[in-house]
């Protein structure tokens, strides 16, 4: 078979070849100004997550004078999202407050000896990235842990405790001249433990900004104590920060504490400002509205009628 060229043929093949291509180029085009778009948009909302979690900490350090001049805070770092995140915002805090009031950083993590553990990303992010004086170290918490706690009950209060004991440990015979120790707890933990300890143990208590230790005589230290978990995540996402999984927790079913953080997704059904709100109750307390007659004892009132002697004091001026 002979084969016939056809200068028509050719001209429309052509043709479409090119809009074949001018399609391409538009779609890279769109493609790139759409990446554009987007990069811009998360710069923009990480400037303002930044801000705002930034805002809140430095007030909450400033209304619990958590840092003075010459300070040594050790952060404890866990590899989850909130100890990167308090790391990260006291790291600029230090940069902001270095004229005025200087204060030294070290971060610690514990490896705890957990299957699969893997901290090579974070002692990466530490050295390279953050180039921050730091410490691992390493204690099998693990073993202990799985083997001392019953059947059916959660891992976490006794894993917590016993890095607790080690950070303290840490901080009074590794560190020079350590004064406080701080941890990554958030405004949900704070109003997570209040409902836990109201429904399964009767009492109002939650977590302080600001307490001593008795063990160490440490300064313990909760600077993001007033931020959202939510505002957290969102801001460790797109900050990229290295996140190591708990391989401990994680594998139990039943927990008391996820359920709690349903209980408070649903308030927000109610109302947006919900948790903000159950934060603002949590420090705007009114004794003569209570029933704990120790704490109108406490606060110079009559246990039983909620009078007070500022009352008296004026009934007698009248």
């Amino acid at each position: 078979m002979t084969y016939q060229f056809n200068p028509s043929t050719h001209e429309v093949l052509l043709h479409a070849a090119s809009l074949d291509s001018a399609a391409v180029i538009n779609a890279t085009a769109d493609s790139t100004a759409k990446q554009t778009k987007d990069d811009s948009i998360d710069a923009t909302r990480l400037r303002k997550l930044q801000g705002k979690l930034l805002k809140s900490m430095r007030q909450v350090c400033k209304d619990y004078d958590m840092i003075q001049p010459n300070d040594h805070i050790m952060i404890c770092v866990s590899g989850g999202k909130d100890s990167a995140t308090l790391l990260y915002l006291m790291l600029l805090l230090q940069k902001q407050l270095a004229p005025t009031c200087p204060f030294q950083i070290t971060a610690v993590h514990v490896d705890q000896k957990q299957p699969g553990y893997n901290g090579k990303p974070l002692l990466e992010w530490l050295q390279q990235d953050l180039q921050v004086p730091y410490h691992i170290i390493e204690e099998d918490t693990y073993s202990v842990v799985v083997d001392k706690t019953d059947a059916g009950k959660s891992y976490c209060t006794m894993c917590s405790r016993l890095r607790r004991g080690i950070l303290y440990t840490t901080a009074q015979t590794k560190l020079t001249n350590c004064t406080k120790l701080a941890l990554g707890h958030h405004a949900d933990d704070a109003m997570e433990t209040m409902f836990l300890n109201m429904i399964h143990t009767g009492c109002m208590r939650s977590m302080p900004a600001r307490y001593t230790a008795q063990r160490a005589s440490l300064g313990v230290l909760r600077p993001l104590i007033l931020c959202l978990e939510a505002d957290i995540a969102e801001y460790a996402q797109l900050r990229q920060f290295p996140i190591l999984p708990c391989n401990l927790c994680s594998n139990q079913a039943n927990l008391q504490r996820p359920q709690i953080k349903l209980l408070l997704e649903t308030l927000l059904t109610f109302t947006p400002d919900a948790k903000k709100n159950v934060m603002n109750a949590m420090g705007d307390i009114h004794p003569s509205h209570m029933l704990d007659q120790k704490l109108r004892k406490s606060c110079g009132m009559d246990p039983i009628t909620g009078e007070s002697d500022e009352d008296d004091e004026m009934a007698e001026l009248r």
